[in-house]
């Protein structure tokens, strides 16, 4: 739209310029008509976009809304929406455009992506096993593929870890993953590599620390240079303990300081800080070709688990829907702690929806029904989460405790300037989380 509207006063200027005959002077009008009615159609579009999206936020999303919410169409933002508070208790720093969250494993997109770009680079060979870039890995016949998209028959570090020996007074690193698996390898139960689909953390904190091993430097160090610092992404790191002191820190739903535990310092599944305007930017520079060729999206947006019909799939560091009527959603949603994501691409649309909170709500799944607005997806689908795909090897099961959430959050309308400030605290206190 925008490069419509600059074109109709250079149109405009060249028609006024020199000598037309009748005939030319009736195309020139029929041309500048033609321009105009695009104009005045794309803006009636967005207006009724714009309606129905501020429908169905306010419709949804009146009270305990905790987070931030984006909705852009062809590079432009038709709805944002910012509301609460750093801390949900107390109405002092507002969450705005520049408060980062926590993506949980909206992560995985940027882990999936790096690792295809070095894929491209000719610096990793995905469908070679894992030992040939981790030293000691156990398993054979898991090659990177797997792991991208969750085949590898490996379970969850969080859910293990903690209850087969690791001390929980002590912060995991990327590093410890490995060891730990080589280490325990015979008590710990895989599954069998490539029989099916198994969503892991594990794999995307081995592929972090692939990324790390193939560089030769820090996954956040090579996620601002390759692609954060390019995109313009300015308010996006990889959680450190520099950040200790300055990070915005998650809650329970009743608005109780949600506790970090010792799994809090890995990162590739998790551990990403962004906003929806950051977000927006990602999914811009996917689509544009700066970063990738078309044939490494289509691998990344490729379902790779066939074994059972269904809606449901995973790509390479993607989820989405494959509906009956040949759309495909592009997608990945997230929950770590207090911290629930979502991030919806329609990529028929040119559209993308974002929603952030950190007060484990729930409903910012539900964004993911505002698609229809925009075309043919949701239709008869079950809300989205984390885990919405089925699993067909599930080798580690453990229940989590049971939190009851009673709605406290306070909603603000207006974004504030205000920096969020919070306290990182270390809790020995062990909940999974996926």
């Amino acid at each position: 739209m925008k490069n419509v509207t600059r074109l109709v006063p250079l149109l405009v200027f060249a028609f006024s310029c020199g000598h037309v005959t009748d005939k030319e002077a009736l195309e020139n009008k029929a041309t500048q008509t033609a321009l105009t009615s695009a104009i005045s159609n794309t803006s009636r579009n967005r207006d009724l976009y714009l309606d129905k999206v501020k429908q169905f936020v306010d419709t949804n999303y009146k009270n305990g809304f905790n987070g931030s919410i984006l909705v852009a169409k062809d590079g432009e933002i038709i709805y944002e929406k910012y509301g609460g508070y750093a801390n949900p208790r107390i109405p002092a720093d507002s969450i705005h455009a520049h408060t980062p969250i926590h993506l949980a494993s909206v992560s995985k997109t940027f882990t999936g992506m790096a690792v295809c770009k070095l894929w491209e680079e000719g610096k990793i060979n995905i469908d070679d096993s894992v030992g040939t870039y981790l030293t000691g890995f156990p398993l054979s016949g898991v090659t990177v593929r797997m792991l991208l998209n969750h085949r590898s028959g490996i379970p969850k570090y969080d859910h293990y870890m903690g209850s087969m020996g690791w001390d929980r007074h002590k912060q995991i690193s990327n590093q410890d993953v490995l060891d730990f698996l080589i280490a325990k390898r015979k008590q710990i139960p895989c599954g069998t590599p490539n029989r099916g689909f198994s969503y892991s953390n594990t794999n995307y904190a081995l592929l972090a620390l692939m990324i790390e091993k193939v560089t030769g430097m820090f996954y956040g160090d090579y996620l601002k240079q390759t692609f954060f610092d390019s995109i313009g992404m300015k308010d996006t790191y990889v959680f450190t303990n520099a950040y200790a002191n300055h990070y915005l820190p998650s809650y329970f739903n009743n608005g109780k300081l949600y506790p970090l535990d010792f799994l809090d310092l890995v990162y590739g599944d998790k551990n990403i800080y962004s906003t929806p305007r950051d977000l927006m930017k990602w999914d811009e520079a996917l689509r544009s070709g700066r970063f990738f060729n078309q044939a490494t999206l289509e691998a990344a947006y490729t379902p790779y688990s066939n074994e059972k019909p269904g809606t449901h799939n995973y790509g390479l560091g993607w989820r989405m829907y494959v509906l009956k009527n040949g759309k495909k959603l592009i997608y990945h949603n997230g929950w770590w702690h207090g911290n629930r994501t979502a991030f919806y691409r329609l990529i028929d649309e040119n559209t993308t929806i974002i929603a952030l909170c950190n007060n484990d709500s729930k409903k910012i799944y539900k964004v993911r029904e505002m698609a229809d607005i925009f075309g043919d997806y949701m239709q008869g689908l079950d809300e989205g989460d984390e885990e919405a795909v089925v699993k067909t090897a599930a080798p580690v099961r453990k229940k989590s405790p049971v939190v009851k959430k009673k709605s406290s959050a306070v909603y603000a309308s207006k974004s504030a300037s205000k920096k969020t400030k919070g306290k990182r605290t270390t809790s020995t206190k062990y909940a999974a989380k996926k």
